[in-house]
């Protein structure tokens, strides 16, 4: 799940990833501010930024770590940015489309994509 902190409480989760703070936010960029996570304008950005692809793997990694636990079950990934339209929406899908290559079922739903922008 994606989620845009500045619309609410995070959901509940096993992981919960805050891209807040360390990842480029492409909203600073007039030319990208209106656009979502289906542009892609916005998904290059994003993909581009130093550490994510690593930070995808890694959570892929800790996804299949509670899944080999002794009680597997669903696990819930929750990925945050500030307004919820760019960075945690992209992350999640390809997080999403990562664990399915390791031929998991994964349900993606996005919270905030469709909200108006935040003005900060």
């Amino acid at each position: 799940m994606s989620f845009g902190y500045l619309h609410g409480q995070p959901p509940d989760a096993h992981l919960t990833i805050d891209l807040r703070h360390h990842f480029k936010d492409p909203h600073i960029s007039p030319e990208l501010r209106h656009m979502t996570a289906h542009d892609e304008p916005v998904r290059a950005t994003v993909l581009a930024t130093p550490g994510i692809t690593a930070l995808l793997e890694a959570t892929a990694h800790a996804v299949a770590a509670f899944l080999s636990g002794p009680s597997a079950g669903p696990v819930v990934v929750a990925a945050g940015c500030a307004g919820g339209r760019h960075r945690a929406p992209v992350f999640a899908q390809h997080l999403a489309n990562r664990l399915r290559r390791d031929g998991l079922q994964v349900s993606l739903r996005h919270r905030d994509l469709g909200k108006s922008v935040v003005q900060r």
